[in-house]
C-alpha cells in the first residue's frame, strides 16, 4: 500500500506541476481571476480532441462523407499542396486569401483606429461617424455583398472592400471605447504638468486606449476571416473560401475540413502574435 500511495503522490505532484497555476509572481495579486499559464491545458485539450476524432472515424461510427479521418485530411493536404484543386494549389489559394484579409485589415488599421480615437475625443467627429457606423454594423456582410458587386465589380477590390467594411466597425468602436476608458484624473494630471492638448491625446489618451485598440484588432481580424468566404463566393479564381465552397459543392469533405484547419491555424497564429504585441506595448494591462 505504501508503494501505491507513493506512486499516487508522485503522479499528483507531476500533474499539479503541469496543470497547476504555478507560484505567484512578484506584483501579482493572489487569487486574481485568470492569472496563470494555460498552455499545458490547451495542449492536452487539443490532443484529446484529435484523438477522439481519430478514434470515432476509424471505428466507423461516422461515415467519411460527413467526417473523414485525420489521415485522409493529411493526405489531401499533401495532395492539394502539390496539385491544383479548384484552379490552384493550396499555397495559391492561401496566398490569395492572405492578400485579401490582411490588405483589408491594414486599411482598417490606418483608418478605423484614427476615426475611433477622433470619435472619442471630439463630439463633432462622433456626430459625423457614429450614425453610419452604428447603422451598417449589425448588417451581415452578405447583406451588402450585392451592392459591392454592383459598385465595384467582381475583382479583388470588391473582395477587399467587403472584408474592410466588416473589420472597420469593431475596430473603430473598440478605439472609441478605449478613449472613454481613460480617467479624467489622468488627463487633468497631464494638464497640470504643463502638457499641451496634442501631448495629452498622444501620451495619455492614445496610450491609455491601447488595450482596447489591440482587442479591437484581434476581433476585427476574426470578422475578416469570417467574411472571407462570403467575399470569395462570387467569381473568385483562387482563395481558401473559394476552395472550400467548390469542395462543398462536390461533397469533397476532406478538402472542406482541410480549408477550415488552414483558416483556423492562420487566424490562431496571428492572434498569438497580437497577444505578444499586447504584452510588449501594454505591459501594464490587468495590473492597474
Amino acid at each position: 500500500m505504501s508503494v501505491t500511495n507513493s506512486i499516487k503522490e508522485v503522479s499528483i505532484k507531476n500533474l499539479s506541476k503541469i496543470f497547476g497555476r504555478g507560484a505567484v509572481k512578484p506584483g501579482e495579486s493572489y487569487g486574481a481571476p485568470g492569472v496563470g499559464s494555460s498552455t499545458a491545458i490547451s495542449v492536452f485539450t487539443s490532443i484529446t480532441l484529435i484523438f477522439l476524432w481519430w478514434f470515432i472515424t476509424n471505428m466507423g461510427w461516422i461515415q467519411p462523407l460527413f467526417l473523414p479521418t485525420p489521415e485522409a485530411v493529411l493526405k489531401k493536404f499533401a495532395d492539394v499542396w502539390s496539385e491544383e484543386f479548384a484552379g490552384s494549389t493550396l499555397w495559391g489559394h492561401t496566398k490569395a486569401s492572405l492578400f485579401r484579409v490582411f490588405g483589408a485589415f491594414f486599411l482598417a488599421c490606418v483608418t478605423a483606429i484614427p476615426v475611433g480615437i477622433a470619435m472619442g475625443v471630439n463630439r463633432i467627429f462622433r456626430g459625423i461617424f457614429d450614425p453610419p457606423i452604428e447603422f451598417y454594423r449589425p448588417i451581415p456582410p452578405l447583406g451588402y455583398l450585392p451592392l459591392t458587386i454592383i459598385w465595384l465589380g467582381i475583382d479583388d477590390v470588391q473582395k477587399i472592400t467587403l472584408i474592410y467594411l466588416a473589420v472597420f466597425a469593431p475596430m473603430a468602436l473598440s478605439a472609441r471605447a478605449g478613449v472613454r476608458s481613460v480617467t479624467i484624473e489622468q488627463i487633468q494630471m497631464a494638464y497640470s504638468l504643463g502638457a499641451t492638448r496634442g501631448q495629452v491625446i498622444w501620451h495619455v489618451i492614445v496610450k491609455g486606449a491601447m488595450p482596447e485598440i489591440i482587442t479591437g484588432m484581434r476581433i476585427g481580424i476574426g470578422f475578416g476571416w469570417t467574411t472571407l468566404v462570403a467575399a470569395e463566393m462570387v467569381a473568385a479564381e483562387a482563395g481558401i473560401g473559394h476552395m472550400v465552397l467548390s469542395a462543398a459543392e462536390f461533397l469533397v469533405t476532406d478538402v472542406v475540413i482541410m480549408g477550415i484547419f488552414v483558416i483556423g491555424a492562420i487566424a490562431y497564429m496571428f492572434d498569438l502574435f497580437m497577444r505578444f504585441i499586447e504584452k510588449k506595448v501594454v505591459p501594464w494591462k490587468g495590473k492597474m
